[in-house]
């Protein structure tokens, strides 16, 4: 199972940690993934998604149905609700 935001389809990024000494590791900074149900009422069942934290705001704010329907108008989402 992929490490990737159900609704925006995003996943983690590469970079480099830097010490006091400036000595660079390479390191994969991962996205902060909730998993969460959420109630459509328009479909009148409850959905089972991983998303991140910013995206649980952002379904807080439009509201569930706004969110995946934007999603499937974009073509991002990666489980099919």
């Amino acid at each position: 199972m992929s490490r990737k935001d159900d609704i925006t389809g995003k996943g983690a990024l590469n970079g480099y940690r830097s010490s006091k000494s400036n000595n660079k590791t390479k390191h994969r900074f991962q996205l902060n993934l909730q998993k969460r149900r959420f109630y459509v009422p328009e479909e009148d069942k409850w959905i089972t998604l991983k998303v991140s934290a910013k995206t649980v705001r952002t379904i807080n704010k439009k509201g569930i149905s706004a969110v995946l329907k934007d999603a499937r108008k974009k073509g991002t989402l990666l489980k099919e609700v």
